[in-house]
């Protein structure tokens, strides 16, 4: 029997009370609603609405062993990340300019050089800076300076 020939033989039907004992007894034998549909004469989308819509529930499969919680993300503690800005800070002193002894286009930045950018974005003459990185950061010591500015340690908290 084809879907279309389905639906005209069930578009006059209702969910009678023995329609709806009947799919009681098969959701407690634990049919699946596809079954379930097959042996009521009705598509598998009504037993899903009709069983939501009376409040039942069609219980957990074994092999579902209950919801999958996902295990959250270590993210650094502030403090690590305040003392690690500090001590890479008190290596060297502050500089106002930091110049860029190496600068590079974009093809030759290389995993540890300097990517801060160096001219106005969107044109050709934009370069990143090159300079050796600090400590794991993606800039060198000075552009982690102006990059990552901390508070005086009063107003920390």
């Amino acid at each position: 029997m084809t879907a279309i020939e389905l639906a005209i033989r069930n578009s006059g039907m209702t969910w009678t009370t023995e329609r709806v004992a009947m799919l009681r007894s098969c959701l407690s034998a634990g049919l699946s609603c596809a079954q379930i549909a097959g042996e009521i004469g009705v598509s598998r989308n009504a037993v899903i609405g009709k069983i939501n819509r009376l409040g039942l529930s069609r219980g957990r499969s074994t092999t579902a062993s209950g919801p999958r919680i996902a295990a959250p993300r270590r993210r650094p503690h502030v403090l690590t990340q305040r003392l690690a800005l500090e001590a890479i800070f008190a290596s060297e002193s502050a500089a106002e300019d930091v110049v860029s002894a190496e600068p590079c286009s974009l093809l030759n930045l290389a995993p540890h050089k300097c990517r801060w950018p160096i001219g106005k974005t969107g044109t050709a003459g934009l370069n990143f800076c090159g300079n050796v990185t600090a400590g794991g950061m993606s800039y060198c010591v000075g552009h982690a300076r102006m990059a990552y500015r901390t508070l005086p340690r009063a107003w920390s908290g």
